[in-house]
């Protein structure tokens, strides 16, 4: 009798090969507490199976994959698959109150999606308050069994999770600065998978460690999982070929230093060819504003196989903090692979032609005593997002009125310089909303996304849920809508789901919305997230089922 079964499923298998192919993957999440040392300092930190950071999670292309994440801490929580098209399953994109109420604590929630037609790097993070400081992990989508990847096969993989750390509890962190209105303290290290590496006053601290085999080439999936701060990474002595950002294969090039925001992650291939010995790794911040960032360099180590722990490692120096002309060398130069099999689809007609201004405000607060009175507050097209109490994807399939409005402007309510400094057009003051901007199924979309410098100038590397998009122009100054475009890349540009907008500049995506549903778009500097630097696209439904949302999970949480 088992031959025979045996017999059918290989007879299946050939003959049905996609129905075989793709599998259902299990994941048990369980967020708990767990006492943590770093910088010879432990506190209690959330985290999922009590790792930091998280647990990978490993998928193919097309697979479905569930994951049920209960409770246990005090918190609400609710996680988010960043970058997972989330194709009709809205429901299982994880930001709290946009397109679920968070799981409270004691509860489960499973999140259920398929990976359709994507592969590569994400990552994976809670999408409530600031608890995806600890809460995150790398989520690798493999191809296809049997698809190569575009470029020569490495002989290891290897995850390069960059984060920052505080000594004190992050809530309160951010706790503190909402209720004084002014910034929160910067953080008091970055991280390369959970360690900060040497840091004086502390000998204790160890750092990660990559080991290597001479003459061997090796993949690192490098995810910036960091709060607020974008980052250098280098290797002593070695270049690195980048050949994927966001899991999108880019046509690859050589260099010595990437730049990676929050939210935004990088495949490089890097070959041990030096001589054996130890080389430093070092993840530093980019900061090109006069804002405070955590100076502090995480750092590495790259040991090759049969060099003694001995040995003095190779040093190298991380880029000043306000090197712009690296970061734009290396954001430059990523452009799509624009193949046969992954070619760009750039939408050259466009329906929907938005200018949304992104950048920070003060707002009245009488019982800021720190702030004088006012509190930091940021803003797209100067509307300050209010969060509502109820999921807008919920009110939206529902029909539940009173919770949002279709009414966010699609251009910027006053014209003024926008890079300049304060200017008598120029409001410090912004308005409050729930404003949701709406867009007919598989519409396109060209969106120009302009930092302002009313308060002061700053990259702000925003990310689209639901979508991936093509970055098809920046610059620096005033977008001009007449000079700019002529110069749009239209034909390879590198296609993301996060953007760096330049500080004191501009960044021009464009995409197809191609996917019901309500899409959070935000900053993924989560103080200015948490300042309101944020929105919502609402994609209605095209015709017929497979157009259309599916209907929610019974286990979807309540508000």
């Amino acid at each position: 009798m088992e031959s025979w079964v045996r017999f059918l499923v290989l007879f299946l298998a050939c003959l049905l090969p996609g129905l075989v192919e793709s599998r259902i993957r299990h994941y048990k999440f369980n967020v708990v507490l767990k006492n943590t040392t770093r910088l010879c300092s432990t506190k209690p930190i959330v985290t999922i199976n009590g790792r930091f950071p998280g647990p990978t999670l490993y998928a193919r292309e097309d697979d479905t994959v569930l994951v049920k994440v209960t409770n246990h801490v005090k918190y609400n929580v609710s996680i988010h698959w960043h970058g997972v098209r989330q194709l009709q399953t809205g429901w299982a994109d994880g930001p709290a109150y946009i397109t679920q109420c968070p799981i409270p604590p004691g509860q489960s929630y499973v999140y259920n999606f398929t990976i359709t037609g994507q592969r590569g790097t994400l990552l994976w993070h809670a999408h409530i308050l600031w608890l995806r400081a600890t809460v995150h992990g790398a989520l690798v989508i493999l191809p296809k069994r049997g698809v190569p990847y575009p470029f020569p096969a490495p002989h290891k993989e290897v995850n390069v999770i960059l984060a920052e750390w505080w000594k004190s509890d992050t809530e309160a962190v951010i706790n503190q600065a909402l209720s004084s209105g002014v910034a929160p303290n910067v953080s008091d290290a970055h991280t390369i998978n959970g360690h900060p590496g040497s840091v004086a006053n502390c000998s204790s601290q160890g750092g990660f460690t990559l080991p290597v085999e001479n003459g061997k080439t090796y993949l690192l999936r490098i995810i910036n999982a960091a709060l607020n701060e974008e980052l250098f990474f280098k290797i002593a002595g070695h270049k690195l070929t980048i050949v994927e950002v966001d899991a999108t294969y880019v046509k690859p090039f050589k260099t010595d230093t990437i730049v990676i925001a929050p939210g935004q992650t990088t495949n490089a291939l890097i070959t041990a060819n030096q001589n054996s010995g130890k080389y430093l790794v070092a993840a530093s911040p980019f900061m090109d504003s006069p804002i405070a960032v955590d100076n502090l360099t995480a750092t590495a180590t790259l040991h090759y196989s049969g060099t003694l722990a001995s040995t003095p490692t190779t040093l190298t120096n991380p880029p000043p903090q306000n090197a712009t002309q690296v970061a734009n060398n290396f954001i430059n130069s990523l452009k799509s692979l624009n193949s046969k099999k992954f070619p760009a689809k750039v939408p050259l007609k466009i329906d929907h032609n938005l200018l949304f201004t992104v950048g920070l405000g003060i707002n009245p607060c009488p019982t800021c005593k720190a702030g004088n009175g006012s509190r930091v507050v940021a803003s797209v097209n100067n509307v300050t997002f209010v969060m509502p109490t109820t999921a807008l994807l919920q009110a939206h399939v529902f029909n539940i009125s009173g919770v949002f409005t279709t009414d966010f402007p699609g251009n910027p309510p006053n014209t003024f310089n926008f890079s300049g400094g304060p200017s008598a057009n120029a409001s410090m003051a912004t308005t409050n909303g729930t404003k949701l901007y709406r867009l007919a199924y598989n519409s396109t979309v060209q969106l120009v996304l302009q930092d302002t410098g009313t308060i002061a100038p700053e990259n702000h590397p925003v990310h689209l849920h639901g979508f991936n998009f093509y970055a098809v122009g920046r610059g620096v100054g005033n977008y001009n809508p007449n000079k700019d475009p002529k110069k749009f890349n239209l034909v390879d540009p590198v296609e993301r789901n996060t953007v760096g907008v330049p500080s004191g500049g501009w960044a021009a995506i464009r995409f197809q919305a191609d996917n019901p549903g309500v899409w959070f778009l935000h900053c993924h500097l989560e103080v200015h997230t948490t300042w309101g630097l944020k929105m919502a696209f609402l994609v209605d439904n095209g015709k017929g089922p497979n157009e259309s949302i599916l209907p929610p999970p019974s286990d979807l949480p309540k508000c």
